[in-house]
């Protein structure tokens, strides 16, 4: 691991001079960086901490800790913002911190300006070399610790920017939190590797608020002032910029690569998103494989896809279709033995069209109607949200003779006759045995106030069933309409 963080850190230097990092008027040349880093590092260690949880907004001052964390071998361990109280301490407990940088916690003592400590008796034990402990938030349960270390991290940086090569990315925009792996591997590690500009905004200039809130006109905004080259960019974020350039707002002309990911992409958004020229790459990939598996790229790229594997690892696929993946794996989830074989299975399932990896949901999500077919709900919910009318979906047909959505209408005064229009025009793109045959419209958004989504907007099937059991019961015995 060591010599990995010599490695890195010996590539950064090499561009001395240049921005390495920028949050407004503030910004850090390569040289400046790797000084302030190794100070803060040796902090740290003064200090005796052993384990770096990062509570902070997005900027400057998060990236310099977590790499100073890396250069005086630390562990580091991002919390979250969107994860609840509960679920923040369950991190900072289960990972054993002794100094949290941010905002502070219950147990912890301030010592000075954002730094607070506490001491852990008797800390969880790690797996050899882990350096980053990820949090993934699942749709039970509390979020599972994944050890990664720097050797796996920093492959998937060079797979990153052997793929994004040709278009000559300088300039890059964190839009999702740093404490999301994605944005810190390939938005910070993958960018500072080739010697790019990091531009850091806080969330709420970037017009994020909380698990779902959205400003369009604020994130509009930040793009222009930073007219970045790249992005990383959620479905529904893609899907505000793609809406905004149909209603002729005014969409950077200086993007050159925005990767898409973190949730199924809608094919006909990207058809909508090529109308408009935007270069926008789709991707997959876990925490457990260190992020991206699957990238496409300007030279192989198919919509529909989310592209052909990375150069470091490979990817096939099971009996049952899983998706597996060798070269790339965490060393283990914290608490846990480590995983025993090569090849890691990912919970997804998939098919290869000429070498790009095709996904059709998560296994465990699958349901089998009462005519025994097959259905993926991930694929018919990420059609209808596609729609101006639906906000969210969710999709239910175990064990049912006719499927049943219940919709979130995007407006409250949405009227019942657009909603049907709207499944309408998702089912004449559908098989029989996926489409909506019949639905209801939901009591209230799916969040995380009643337990129906969880802090990043997973859906929670197994609640949404109970909540909604009897009332989907009523409606196959009445025979209803849709």
């Amino acid at each position: 691991m060591w010599s990995a963080a010599e490695s890195f850190f010996g590539r950064l230097a090499e561009f001395g001079p240049q921005i390495a990092l920028a949050e407004g008027e503030r910004t850090l040349t390569y040289a400046e960086m790797l000084g302030a880093l190794a100070a803060r590092g040796r902090h740290l260690r003064a200090l005796g901490a052993h384990r770096v949880a990062l509570a902070m907004d997005n900027g400057i001052d998060w990236v310099l800790w977590d790499l100073a964390a890396l250069h005086a071998g630390l562990v580091c361990v991002p919390v979250p913002a969107f994860f609840s109280a509960d679920q923040q301490r369950h991190v900072l407990d289960s990972a054993g911190i002794d100094c949290l940088i941010g905002n502070g916690a219950p147990g912890f003592a301030n010592v000075e300006a954002d730094i607070h400590r506490r001491t852990v008796a008797h800390p969880a034990a790690l797996h050899a070399n882990t350096c980053k402990i990820t949090y993934t938030s699942g749709t039970t349960g509390q979020p599972k610790g994944v050890c990664l270390d720097l050797d796996t991290q920093l492959a998937v940086a060079e797979s990153l920017i052997n793929a994004s090569a040709s278009r000559e990315v300088q300039r890059h925009l964190c839009i999702l939190p740093l404490a999301t792996l994605l944005e810190n591997i390939a938005g910070v590690y993958a960018p500072l590797l080739a010697g790019a500009r990091v531009e850091l905004m806080t969330m709420a200039q970037i017009g994020l608020t909380g698990a779902s809130g959205f400003d369009l006109a604020r994130f509009l905004q930040a793009l222009h002032a930073a007219q970045p080259h790249s992005l990383i960019l959620l479905p529904q974020l893609l899907l505000a910029l793609v809406s905004a350039g149909e209603r002729k707002l005014p969409v950077p002309g200086s993007l050159r690569f925005v990767a898409v990911g973190g949730g199924r992409v809608s094919a006909q958004l990207l058809e909508r998103a090529d109308a408009l020229d935007l270069p926008i790459f789709e991707g997959y990939g876990l925490s457990e494989c260190a992020s991206v598996v699957c990238l496409n790229t300007p030279e192989q790229r198919r919509i529909g896809s989310t592209g052909k594997p990375l150069g470091h690892l490979q990817v096939t696929l099971a009996d049952d279709g899983e998706v597996r993946v060798k070269g790339a794996r965490m060393l283990g989830y914290l608490g846990e033995p480590a995983p025993q074989g090569e090849w890691l299975g990912t919970g997804d399932l998939g098919h290869f069209e000429q070498g790009f990896l095709v996904l059709h949901g998560r296994k465990k999500h699958q349901f089998i109607t009462a005519y025994g077919r097959n259905v993926n709900p991930e694929w018919v919910e990420s059609e209808l949200v596609q729609q101006l009318p639906i906000a969210q979906a969710w999709l239910h047909g175990e064990a049912l003779p006719a499927n049943v959505a219940v919709l979130v209408p995007r407006f409250a005064n949405t009227p019942d006759a657009q909603l049907q229009a709207a499944v309408d025009a998702v089912n004449e793109d559908l098989p029989d045995y996926a489409r909506v045959h019949h639905w209801l419209r939901a009591d209230a958004p799916f969040s995380t106030s009643n337990d129906l989504a969880t802090a990043n907007g997973r859906l929670r099937r197994a609640a949404l069933f109970t909540h909604y059991q009897a009332a989907i019961s009523n409606l196959m015995a009445e025979g209803a309409h849709a």
